[in-house]
């Protein structure tokens, strides 16, 4: 349910006939609704997604007030608004070293996303990196510099920090 639930509210709201405000909520009820209109989903109710975002270790989604959102990894159209805030010392990355020419020539930029996703944890960037490339390369960012010169960091979640571009500038290959 976790990932029909991402689907709907980072990829395709329009398949699920979901109207997001600018920062990405939509009402839990319009989201059950649309959910119950496939008989997988038909008995799912409020408690069922407030398990689901209290037991996720990615923290993907929050619910507040009777809305939901998806927090960060959005590929739809729209761009989801979001407070910009101080991000740690240092941010990393994982990647193929197949783009490490491109991302020397260019920083990093969201591709089919709306934002660069970085993490304040090796570990994470290493798990993300090997999504593409069974022997990632993990990129260091100079968050703070990048910050203290006027690039937007945003939080995703307690785990995940979000830029619009990291120029290559602010970027050290690690490993």
């Amino acid at each position: 349910m976790s990932k029909e639930i991402s689907y709907a509210l980072r990829h395709a709201p329009w398949e699920y006939e979901l109207e997001l405000d600018e920062n990405g909520w939509v009402s839990v009820e319009q989201l059950l609704n649309s959910l119950k209109e496939n008989s997988k989903w038909k008995n799912v109710t409020v408690v069922d997604l407030e398990h689901i975002i209290e037991n996720s270790d990615k923290k993907r989604h929050e619910l507040v007030d009777g809305k939901i959102r998806a927090l960060y990894g959005h590929s739809i159209p729209m761009k989801i608004v979001k407070e910009s805030a101080e991000p740690p010392a240092m941010l990393f990355h994982g990647t193929a070293r197949r783009f490490l020419q491109s991302i020397g020539n260019k920083g990093l930029l969201p591709k089919g996303r709306q934002y660069v996703h970085l993490s304040n944890d090796i570990e994470i960037a290493l798990q993300v990196g090997k999504r593409h490339d069974d022997n990632p390369v993990i990129l260091e960012i100079d968050a703070k510099k990048a910050w203290n010169e006027g690039i937007k960091f945003y939080l995703g979640n307690d785990k995940v920090w979000l830029a619009d571009n990291i120029p290559s500038k602010y970027i050290k290959v690690m490993s």
